[in-house]
């Protein structure tokens, strides 16, 4: 595991380590899952990304016209 020092605005420490204390964490608990939920954010981004990249149109309407023209159930209409 790795330390490093972060310089934060006394607010911003101030209501980090209020809302921690109201989750029961650790300040630094709550500052890596903070940290972790943002790269999880960013490279999710990037992911669907290079995956709609791969996307073929074709490849879509072959697969869509597989699919029954059938009326959907009362639960699942608009």
């Amino acid at each position: 595991m790795s330390a490093i020092s972060v310089r934060l605005p006394d607010s911003i420490h101030k209501m980090a380590r209020n809302i921690a204390s109201l989750d029961h964490i650790s300040l630094n608990q709550f500052i890596a899952s903070a940290v972790a939920e943002k790269i999880s954010a960013l490279t999710t981004e990037t992911y669907l990304s290079e995956r709609a990249a791969q996307g073929s149109a074709a490849k879509f309407r072959a697969a869509l016209s597989k699919v029954p023209e059938v009326e959907p159930e009362v639960f699942d209409r608009l």
